[in-house]
């Protein structure tokens, strides 16, 4: 998606309307500088307003997301290059997510393991301090612990290996439950079976 083309779009739509800035935020409950900035392309508005700035607007969602006014003709092939789209950009906000999360873990191990080192090299001349270093250690390696299982739950899915059903767990279910890597072993919600359920970036059958 082209924000700025978008960005355009919106300020061309609010236009013919006869809405200022200020009254279509006043309209939406949000401030004149979010709507600014969906103008000038640094953002694009969020899903909660969406509906009620297309209806504002006289647009469609489809005509919003191609930053352009679509013909009846056209409107089927454009919805799926839509879908298409928009399940790009998913994949790769998940797939950026979970980099995030190894980023996070690596990062908590390696001051864990320089911190516990430390703790160490001093333990014979200052035990007190030593063993603060290595608390801290340890107690900063579990918060990376607790941040990267919440990246990992909130990006993308979980994968039933009996019934393919994508499904997104409770970060309560992805902590307790036993795992290969990304795979976790947890009960699908649609088929009731405990499989290895792996991680997919997004919903990629009609089953899920």
């Amino acid at each position: 998606m082209d924000q700025v083309k978008i960005g355009k779009f919106i300020a061309m739509c609010r236009k013919e309307q006869n809405l200022t800035q200020m009254m279509l935020a006043e309209k939406l409950g949000i401030t004149d500088r979010a709507v600014s900035k969906w103008e000038t392309g640094r953002s694009m508005p969020d899903s909660s307003v969406m509906l009620e700035l297309c209806d504002l607007l006289s647009i469609n969602v489809n005509e919003l997301l191609r930053g352009e006014r679509i013909m009846m003709e056209d409107a089927e092939k454009v919805s799926e290059e839509l879908v298409i789209t928009l399940k790009k950009r998913e994949e790769e906000q998940s797939r950026t997510m979970l980099h995030l999360e190894l980023f996070i873990g690596l990062m908590g191990t390696i001051n864990c393991a320089i911190l516990m080192i430390i703790g160490v090299l001093l333990w014979e001349s200052e035990q007190i301090p030593a063993i603060v270093l290595m608390a801290v250690g340890i107690l900063d390696f579990l918060a990376c612990v607790v941040m990267a299982l919440f990246v990992e739950q909130t990006a993308g899915f979980y994968e039933c290996a009996e019934c393919g059903h994508c499904h997104k767990p409770t970060f309560r279910q992805v902590f307790l439950a036993r795992h290969i890597g990304r795979s976790r072993k947890m009960v699908c919600p649609a088929c009731g079976k405990k499989s290895y359920q792996k991680k997919v970036l997004t919903q990629k059958s009609s089953s899920c």
